[in-house]
């Protein structure tokens, strides 16, 4: 990272610096296999959201029109949400804590500098998922707020994130999941119309 560079991004250090050094030794004292269970978890933990969603999308089939519509925004919802994340690392710009701090071997591969750590990009995502199926289903969106929490600890265990950079991921993705959820209620009508045409079966039970 060049000085100018240094000049103009946001130091996560200071704020929660001590509490992430904490969590890569804890991380590191981790048996072998935990360790491994939470480096996989962490990288491929977001299909099992894909999993839910499209779980949900089936119970939808069986309720209203705007569980219905809900479900099928709910991809949207994330996608939006990651381009809300996305300009604010590009806005906020902060180094990631594996390079700035000392911290043993991380779990993940430290990611090159200008990859920039502030929000969490898989906590958004997976909040934002869970907000959007919180409003399709409850069940269902329980299991993923599950997932999105399991998710932000495993972004900071594997030596990828501050805390705060998965705080703020998780704030940012349920305003937007939440919010963009309750907005595709309003596309029921849409979904009423279609749901006795050809689309039937993939809109109705």
């Amino acid at each position: 990272m060049t000085a100018a560079h240094s000049l103009l991004a946001f130091d996560g250090r200071p704020i929660d610096g001590g509490l992430y050094l904490r969590a890569d030794h804890f991380a590191q004292h981790l048996p072998a296999a935990a360790r491994e269970a939470v480096a996989v978890f962490s990288a491929w933990g977001l299909g099992l959201l894909a999993v839910l969603m499209l779980a949900a999308w089936w119970r939808a089939r069986r309720t209203d029109s705007a569980a219905m519509s809900r479900a099928l925004a709910a991809p949207l919802c994330v996608i939006a949400a990651f381009a809300a994340d996305t300009l604010l690392k590009s806005v906020l710009r902060e180094p990631r804590p594996c390079q700035v701090l000392p911290a043993g071997p991380t779990l993940e591969a430290c990611p090159a500098p200008g990859d920039w750590a502030l929000p969490s990009n898989h906590t958004v995502i997976v909040f934002a998922g869970a907000a959007a199926l919180w409003l399709v289903d409850r069940r269902i969106g329980a299991l993923a707020l599950l997932l999105a929490a399991a998710m932000g600890v495993s972004r900071v265990l594997v030596g990828v994130h501050y805390p705060h950079d998965v705080v703020l991921g998780a704030l940012v993705g349920t305003a937007a999941g939440y919010g963009l959820g309750l907005l595709a209620g309003r596309g029921r009508a849409l979904v009423d119309r279609v749901r006795s045409g050809r689309l039937q079966w993939w809109l109705a039970a």
